[in-house]
C-alpha cells in the first residue's frame, strides 16, 4: 500500500514537472517572439512590403545556424525565428522528458515508444523529407 502511494506521488510529480515545462515553453517562446517583433518594427516600421509574391527564401533565416547568426545582431526578424524554434522545440523536449521519466519507472515498453516518437518528429524536422 505504501509502494502504491509513492508511485502516484512520483507520477503526479512527473506530471506537473511536465506541464510546468510546457507551459515554461509557451510562455518564453511568446516573450521571445514579442520582443523579437517590437525590434522588427522598431527598425523597419517605414518599410512598405510587398505581399503580393511569396519567397520563402528572403528572410535568409531558413537554417537554425543562421537565425543563431542573426541573433548574433539582435536583427527582429531572427528573434522571430528563434521564439518559433523554442516554440517547435517544447513538446519535443517534453517528449525527451517523458522517455527518461519512462526510464526512470522502467517502463521499457514506453521507452520504445517515446525513442520512436522522438525519431520521427526528428526525422521530420529534418531536411531529408523536403530535400
Amino acid at each position: 500500500m505504501i509502494k502504491e502511494s509513492k508511485n502516484f506521488f512520483a507520477d503526479k510529480d512527473i506530471q506537473v514537472i511536465l506541464g510546468t515545462l510546457l507551459r515554461v515553453g509557451v510562455i518564453s517562446s511568446m516573450t521571445v517572439v514579442f520582443i523579437g517583433g517590437l525590434i522588427y518594427l522598431f527598425f523597419n516600421h517605414a518599410n512598405v512590403v510587398d505581399y503580393s509574391k511569396f519567397d520563402s527564401g528572403k528572410s535568409g533565416f531558413s537554417s537554425i545556424a543562421a537565425i543563431f547568426n542573426g541573433l548574433t545582431t539582435m536583427d527582429g526578424a531572427a528573434i522571430i525565428q528563434f521564439g518559433t524554434l523554442l516554440l517547435i522545440f517544447t513538446p519535443i523536449a517534453r517528449v525527451v522528458f517523458s522517455v527518461f521519466s519512462f526510464l526512470i519507472e522502467r517502463d521499457y515498453m514506453y521507452v520504445l515508444i517515446g525513442l520512436m516518437v522522438l525519431s520521427i518528429i526528428l526525422y521530420s524536422l529534418s531536411d531529408n523529407l523536403v530535400g
